[in-house]
């Protein structure tokens, strides 16, 4: 049964099964499959069971946007896993216009702020990958060293289809590619980097107050964030 999508809840029971190339989510003894007809098939059984959780937690009427890693699963099957270099290569093209490359002339807190959550995270960018990036000011596009970008999209490339999925939206989200990276190796709690990613719209804020829309946007593309990487962390575990 396709996974993409029936608007009323037609199933009783939600069971997580082998498959021959990971786990799988079987309604009703049936197994779920993306919308382009594949076996929806995980290659951990902790990410299975999260989208069994999805499934379980549907009431009458089907809400895919309650469904992240349903959603995120049926991506990475049906359109990264076919297209991998292609993805991989999106990916790694942020690195060229890195957020935390990007730093305010003034004010001095504003300056100060930047520096303080981006400085570290372009020091750990250097000593984990060997990729020294170049910090400028304005938002006139400096491009990086090719060995610089190389060294980023060296992990990027090496990634499964599963995590490129993942990574896409953590970088897309924030527009950092060190920043998805750093999120992908746990190199700080996902809240600190989701407020890495945020220096500047948060500063205006606090200089302007809050839009009460433009908040709702944030807090969508927040818990987005927080969905990957959770998608991520349940990939990784057995």
């Amino acid at each position: 049964m396709s996974s993409g999508w029936a608007k009323r809840r037609f199933w009783t029971e939600v069971a997580v099964t082998q498959a021959a190339d990971g786990f799988s989510v079987a309604l009703d003894g049936r197994p779920v499959r993306t919308p382009a007809r594949a076996p929806l098939a995980v290659p951990s059984r902790a990410l299975a069971d999260r989208i069994a959780a999805e499934w379980r937690a549907q009431d009458q009427m089907i809400d895919p946007g309650a469904m992240p890693a349903t959603r995120a699963a049926n991506a990475a099957i049906d359109k990264v896993r076919g297209q991998h270099a292609e993805v991989a290569a999106m990916i790694a093209a942020y690195g060229d216009s890195d957020l935390i490359c990007y730093r305010a002339e003034a004010p001095e807190g504003l300056v100060a702020a930047e520096a303080a959550a981006w400085d570290p995270l372009v020091d750990w960018a250097a000593a984990r990958f060997g990729a020294r990036l170049t910090v400028c000011t304005g938002v006139i596009h400096r491009p990086q060293a090719p060995e610089a970008l190389d060294a980023l999209g060296a992990p990027v490339a090496a990634m499964s289809a599963f995590e490129l999925t993942a990574l896409h939206d953590l970088v897309a989200l924030t527009g950092s590619l060190v920043i998805g990276l750093a999120a992908a190796e746990d190199r700080e709690a996902p809240d600190a980097l989701w407020a890495a990613s945020r220096i500047e719209e948060e500063w205006q804020i606090a200089q302007w107050g809050a839009d009460a829309e433009a908040s709702a946007m944030t807090e969508t593309r927040r818990r987005a964030f927080m969905d990957a990487k959770a998608f991520l962390d349940a990939l990784r575990l057995p």
